[in-house]
């Protein structure tokens, strides 16, 4: 149905048209860029972009991916299981390796943890630890100091997991938050919910269980997520901090040595974080965030097979440098965002402007020129641009007849009765 209205504007004595035409409901994209980062602040969330549709299909493939355009430098080879280099703004996975090979994630897995109960309490807020919320540690595991008897800041926690990874303050934080099983349904729901669907938790502190698993593709996810936090980016990026201990503190440092520089790893100019993790199951497992510039990159390694225990801060750091170079000399190989679901075939109406020629709101101009790139499923058709394509002109031409008839009556009805 076409709904017309004639608009009597007194002071200039003419009429406007305005016709709201049916359209689909889904809207187009825009790209919104993220801040500057440091510590304390956070990636804002961007609006999904009006970009080129890229086959999810193409990260579940074997081996590395990437769409190099001419001048690009080629991917590095790394010895990891598998790996993802992604733009943490746009969500563009640039390349990557057996994204979705379900792999133990060992403590990156907190960040999963982080994204589910950090929310959920003030940093300020003080806890006094039982000693039942220290049961079921797994042996070997890292550790903070937590004692029972003591009372803490919240922030005195997270401080504890990012920093020193300790499984002591994953559990009293667990138990804050439901209990141990409560917090590995709530964790499985997150992941689900941001669409990760090769985690599998069985204990939130990344310990080694059989059937634990995620993937670099949902490391990834996880960590572009936590940017989005301002204290979840708070903690990642600290280096050093202090943890009380009753009367007294003792410092505590990060251990991702990409961040700290320690252990004869150079410090990553630009990182933010974001955490590693190694179980002798797992081996070792990183997701990293660096800035450079107007651009923030995301990078989640796992398991190299080469170079010792440190190769996985090496690897990262290849694939960062890497990143920064080929960003926009790539095309994406997929995507960190939720697949967007088809457009309604029906929906509700909007203002839209006539224009002859161009492209309807929405669409890429270059794409609409170019048209769809080699290897890409383009999804659907082209829109119908200008309005001939979407209405007859008879209707048009009646609609605005039916206006002028309606204006009509109103003049000579107000001329009575003036």
């Amino acid at each position: 149905m076409i709904v017309t209205s004639a608009v009597r504007h007194a002071a200039a004595g003419t009429t406007a048209l305005l016709l709201v035409l049916p359209v689909p409901a889904a809207s187009a994209s825009s790209v919104t860029s993220a801040p500057a980062l440091g510590v304390g602040a956070a990636l804002a969330e961007p609006t999904p972009p009006a970009r080129q549709y890229v086959d999810p299909a193409l990260l579940d493939r074997t081996g590395t991916q990437v769409r190099v355009l001419p001048g690009a430098p080629a991917a590095p080879s790394v010895s990891a299981l598998s790996w993802v280099v992604a733009d943490a703004s746009t969500g563009e996975v640039l390349a990557a390796r057996d994204a979705h090979r379900k792999l133990p994630p060992a403590s990156t897995l907190k960040t999963l943890f982080a994204l589910t109960a950090l929310p959920r309490h003030e940093p300020s807020e003080q806890h006094t630890v039982a000693d039942s919320e220290l049961t079921g540690i797994g042996d070997g595991s890292s550790l903070v100091g937590v004692k029972e008897g003591y009372t803490y800041r919240v922030s005195d926690l997270w401080n504890g997991v990012f920093l020193s990874s300790g499984n002591d303050a994953v559990h009293v934080l667990a138990a804050m938050n439901g209990g141990w099983d409560s917090m590995t349904r709530q964790m499985q729901e997150k992941a689900r919910s941001l669409g990760a669907r090769d985690t599998h938790v069985v204990s939130p502190d990344g310990y080694d269980a059989p059937g634990q698993v995620s993937s670099a593709y949902d490391l990834a996810l996880f960590g572009r997520a936590g940017l989005q936090d301002p204290e979840f980016t708070r903690y990642c990026s600290t280096r050093y901090a202090d943890f009380p201990a009753g009367a007294w503190s003792f410092g505590i440092a990060n251990t991702n040595r990409l961040l700290t520089g320690a252990d004869g790893v150079a410090h990553y100019p630009g990182l933010i974080g974001i955490k590693n993790g190694y179980t002798s199951g797992a081996g070792n497992t990183l997701v990293s965030a660096a800035r450079r510039g107007d651009r923030t990159l995301v990078v989640s390694v796992m398991n190299p097979q080469s170079g010792g225990g440190f190769a996985v801060y090496e690897e990262a750091r290849e694939l960062l440098d890497w990143g920064f170079r080929a960003a926009g000399r790539v095309r994406p190989v997929g995507s960190l965002l939720p697949e967007r679901a088809k457009a309604p075939e029906t929906g509700g109406t909007r203002a839209v402007s006539v224009a002859h020629g161009g492209n309807p709101v929405g669409t890429d101009d270059a794409e609409a020129r170019a048209g769809a790139a080699p290897g890409r499923e383009t999804g659907h058709g082209a829109a119908p641009s200008g309005i001939s394509a979407g209405l007859p002109l008879a209707l048009v031409g009646s609609a605005c007849a039916a206006a002028l008839a309606l204006w009509g009556r109103r003049r000579r009805a107000a001329r009575r009765t003036d």
